[in-house]
């Protein structure tokens, strides 16, 4: 998001309508990562987000993954999990925040392992799209991970 001075709130741009952040909680189990990706998907389309079918197919991927290492890594301590979604007029943005205070890393690929590489997808789509990620503390101990895609629209 760029800022660009200040604005007079009577000449401030009015938001999209697609605009916004929505959250919702999950319990940590197996079977809401794909509730969780569904309700996603259903979230941009019935917003209208304007967005294109490689990000929408990158942010679903990433929102697997960030729901799949707090219900693997988190649930012990967090048996829900919070997912937030964003969206400014040329981003979008994901976030998952679990109460386990482990700040994970995203591993180098070793192809002699089954897992573990989910964090370095996550920064992958997130890099080539021009995006950004991170993880952050939470005043209560535990962390949100997010991932922010910058929209790119069809054209019209």
């Amino acid at each position: 998001m760029e800022v660009r001075g200040s604005v007079p709130p009577d000449q401030a741009p009015a938001p999209r309508p697609y605009e916004g952040v929505w959250r919702f909680a999950a319990p940590a189990l197996d079977s809401s990562v794909p509730q969780v990706r569904r309700g996603v998907r259903a979230l941009v389309a019935e917003q209208g987000v304007p967005i294109d079918e490689d990000t929408l197919y990158g942010l679903l991927l990433i929102v697997s993954e960030l729901v799949t290492n707090a219900v693997k890594h988190a649930a012990v301590l967090s048996p829900e999990i919070a997912v937030e979604v964003a969206v400014g007029a040329d981003w979008i943005r994901v976030a998952v925040e679990d109460n386990h205070p482990y700040r994970p890393k995203a591993l180098e690929a070793d192809h002699g392992q089954t897992g573990g590489r989910g964090l370095l997808l996550v920064k992958t789509i997130t890099g080539e799209a021009g995006g950004q990620c991170d993880i952050t503390q939470t005043a209560t101990g535990g962390k949100v991970i997010w991932a922010a895609l910058p929209l790119r629209t069809t054209a019209l």
